[in-house]
Parts: structure tokens; sequence; C-alpha cells
């Protein structure tokens, strides 16, 4: 065998072997998304059947996702999802963390349906790549989670008519793709973030404690200085009371030291005295004596 056929052969297998590890891994991929869109069925409410309806996997043939309903494919004849659209499809039940296995997504509408619960902390890991997602008019509750910084494709950013609560996180002014952010009729408060794009009022609007533009101005507390002078006046109390009682008490035992010296220069007390007064007394008992007898 020439050197020629040898290396026409090889080329060949290799070939073969790049077309093999291709379409290993093109089923892989399309068998993660057949099994995203399972977890998701699974794991929500379908209270009036749209997903029943028509998300069938009992098909096989290449392509089948493509035709359930609210999905978008890359192509009609590959099972690789681009989009997941779901609104207003009466779907009950928390975020479904299965969409993590549709790798290829760019879009996710999960808006006007009964979803529930905290958006996931780790959404950035669960759609790192979307470039808008839409959770309005559900229930979601608790604090925005800053991971959304991390979805740095974000164009569109939807989270309005929830019950979050909390501040909006400082990082989402790092989405510098964002042309569309609305957190409106939400629970929100503290001041909002700086975007590098033009929002309205009504992006905002009806949360009780949001301020900054394009709302109000945060109000500034004098709460703080007010605190300050309060917490100077009670130390200053404090202090001067605890020099008076320094003072009594210095005066106290200075007193006592002065008893105690005059007592050990005179341990026997008045008992001179008293002895002097005694002796007195005994001179005039006996000049009285003496009168009498002379009388």
């Amino acid at each position: 065998m020439t050197m020629v056929m040898r290396s026409q052969i090889f080329a060949v297998l290799v070939s073969v072997l790049v077309w093999l590890l291709l379409g290993c891994s093109l089923s892989y991929a399309s068998q993660e998304d057949i099994d995203c869109l399972r977890s998701i069925k699974d794991s929500l409410e379908d209270s009036f059947g749209y997903l029943n309806s028509s998300w069938n996997f009992d098909n096989t043939t290449e392509g089948f996702i493509c035709r359930f309903t609210g999905i978008d494919c890359w192509h009609p004849d590959e099972n690789r999802v681009l989009n997941i659209r779901l609104a207003d499809m009466g779907l009950k039940g928390v975020f479904p963390q299965g969409i993590v296995k549709c790798k290829s997504i760019t879009g996710l509408d999960l808006s006007s349906n009964k979803l529930y619960g905290p958006i996931p902390s780790n959404i950035s890991q669960i759609i790192h790549y979307v470039t808008s997602l839409d959770l309005s008019s559900n229930n979601f509750s608790g604090e925005i989670p800053p991971a959304l910084a991390n979805c740095s494709f974000l164009n569109i950013l939807k989270l309005d008519y929830n019950s979050l609560t909390g501040s909006i996180p400082p990082v989402l002014s790092l989405l510098n793709r964002i042309k569309t952010f609305s957190v409106s009729n939400n629970l929100l408060s503290g001041p909002i973030p700086y975007f590098n794009v033009s929002l309205t009022a009504e992006d905002f609007a009806h949360n009780p404690g949001l301020c900054g533009k394009p709302l109000d101005p945060c109000q500034s507390t004098s709460k703080g200085p007010k605190t300050g002078i309060i917490a100077g006046a009670a130390v200053a109390g404090v202090t001067v009371a605890a020099i008076g009682v320094a003072i009594g008490m210095f005066f106290y035992y200075r007193r006592v030291s002065v008893m105690r010296k005059k007592k050990d220069d005179d341990p026997e007390g008045n008992k001179w005295a008293k002895s002097l007064k005694g002796d007195k007394g005994i001179k005039a008992s006996l000049s009285n004596t003496s009168m009498s007898d002379l009388s």
C-alpha cells in the first residue's frame, strides 16, 4: 500500500469520526431539550390542559417538540429549543428549574400565570443566555435575585405585577444591553439604581418605598443627627453623674479618714474629760462638807 493511499484512508477515517462525534453531540443536546420540556410539564399544574393536549412525548421523530404549544425551535426539524412562551395558560407552581436543561433558549415568557414562591437565587445558571425574560403578572415573592445581573445578554426583563419585596439590587445596573425593565406593582422599597437606558415612572410605579429617578427623590432623613444629639446628651449625663458620685465618695471617705485619725490620736476617747469633771465634782463635794462642819 502506497503512502498516498494510506493518507487518503486516514483522512476518510478522521472525517467519519468527526461526523460520528458531531452526531452524538447533537443527539445528546436534543435529548436534553426533550428532558427539559418533560420536566416543565411534570412540575407545573396544567389547569386548562394546554400542555397535556399538545406536549406528547411518545413521538420520537426529529423536531417533534417544535410542534408543542408555546415552543419555538432553532430549526423546525431539530429538537433544540429557542424560545419557551407559556404566557396566560393558567399554569400553577414554582419556577420550573428543569429549564436549565434547555441550554440554547434565548427567550422565556411565563407571564400571566399562577406561579409563586421566590425567583431562584441561581437564576443566571438556569437561563444564562436569555435575551428576554418575562415573569410578570404572577405571584412571585421574596427579593429580586442579584444573580440576574449575570444574565448579561438580557434586553427585556419584566417582573411587574408580583409580590416582590426588598430593594432593587444595584448590580442590575450592570445589564448594559437592557432596553425594557419593569418592576411596577410590587412591594419594593429603597433607591432605584442607575440604568444606562431611559426608563419611565410607569416602570417603577406602585411600589410603597421606591424613590429616585424617574420617581420622586429619596428623602434625606434627619433621624441620624437627632439620634446623635440624644446619644451625646445621654453620655454627658452619665459622665456628670459619675463625676458627682466620685466627688461625693471622695468627701465621704475623707471625713471618715479624719474621724479615724482623731480617734487614733485619742484612743481613750473623752475619758480624760470625764475624769477631769469627776475630780472637780469631788473637790466641790469636799468643799460643801467642810462648810457644813463649820456651821
